[in-house]
């Protein structure tokens, strides 16, 4: 500024032309940088707030399909044990057989009880053992018929095994007029029967169904389809990819 003055350079340097351009140039530098890294900054910390909510959201999740499939394995338990009962009472020798398998079945649950998927062909020996506990009680009054595609993918434990016991469950099928409980699995699952209704139903159900149907929700953004006429009932859920 001193050499300015002693040769009569000021206003040459220090002009408000010269000065004003300089500082709204240096003002509007500021606001774009400042801008781009006030908006990184709210980047960064809205990726943060997801990021929580998204575990969040996860282990609200997991917990809730816990409590899904611990409730599923008493609703396995006390049915059979209900026939089990009955057993005793009616036949004792088959009973015995009934309790010999029925350990071996609910030692699979058990062991299943931690895992979200298995293997539909597992799913689905587990689910052949648990009719022929059915014939012993029942002997041909609900049969199962089995059509397969071999695909691959999984689904939660237990699923078959419900969907069959279900039908039986709900319907009152005899040696001379059986409940045909139709078994397909292909580019998904169908679970069918013809309807028998009791004239005084014994069970009101739908919690089992439900529980599967929530569980399904949170492993795929496929769904349960459910449809039911006079005659028929079916239950179609997609398996998941490996």
């Amino acid at each position: 500024m001193g050499v300015s003055l002693i040769f009569d350079t000021w206003e040459r340097n220090f002009s408000p032309e010269i000065l004003l351009p300089n500082t709204v140039s240096k003002i509007l530098e500021f606001i774009v940088y400042g801008g781009f890294y006030l908006t990184f900054l709210l980047f960064k910390e809205n990726k943060k707030h997801n990021q929580k909510i998204s575990s969040y959201k996860l282990a609200v999740s997991e917990s809730r399909f816990a409590q899904l499939k611990q409730q599923l394995n008493p609703h396995f338990l006390f049915n059979n044990l209900n026939i089990l009962d009955q057993l005793i009472e009616e036949n004792p020798k088959t009973a015995s057989s009934f309790l010999h398998n029925f350990s071996e079945l609910y030692r699979y649950a058990l062991d299943k009880s931690t895992t979200n998927l298995v293997d539909w062909q597992e799913e689905l020996e587990f689910a052949k053992n648990y009719h022929r506990l059915i014939k012993e009680k029942y002997g041909s009054a609900y049969q199962l018929n089995l059509s397969l595609e071999h695909p691959k993918g999984k689904i939660p434990p237990l699923t078959l095994q419900l969907l069959i016991e279900n039908a039986v469950l709900h319907n009152f099928g005899t040696e001379e007029n059986p409940v045909f409980i139709e078994l397909y699995i292909g580019k998904n699952i169908r679970v069918s029967n013809n309807q028998i209704p009791f004239k005084n139903p014994k069970h009101k159900g739908g919690r089992g169904l439900q529980n599967l149907k929530e569980q399904i929700q949170m492993l795929s953004v496929e769904t349960i389809v459910i449809q039911q006429t006079n005659e028929n009932f079916s239950v179609t859920l997609p398996l998941i990819p490996n």
